[in-house]
């Protein structure tokens, strides 16, 4: 259910902004978006694993503040990482 850290360091390595830059807000989306996927896959399987599913609503709620930070400060990443990611239709 966890990322793999050779996923992990695949995803930072994808979105960073700099060679050392693993905490930018970019990087914690995608990280989070990782994540949920993975949730959403095992709760397809587990459909009463309620405490799961309390975890994945504190994530995605993290993800929603984190990307409107993102949309506040910088619109056009805001944009380009949501088209990367398939978050809108």
């Amino acid at each position: 259910m966890a990322i793999t850290v050779a996923k992990r360091a695949e995803i930072i390595k994808q979105y960073q902004r700099t060679d050392a830059d693993t905490g930018s807000s970019e990087v914690q989306v995608a990280l989070l978006t990782a994540r949920i996927n993975d949730l959403t896959e095992h709760f397809k399987i587990h459909t009463k694993d309620h405490h799961s599913r309390r975890g994945l609503l504190k994530l995605v709620s993290t993800r929603r503040r984190l990307l409107d930070y993102l949309k506040r400060t910088d619109n056009t990443k805001y944009s380009e990482l949501i088209k990367e990611l398939g978050l809108r239709k």
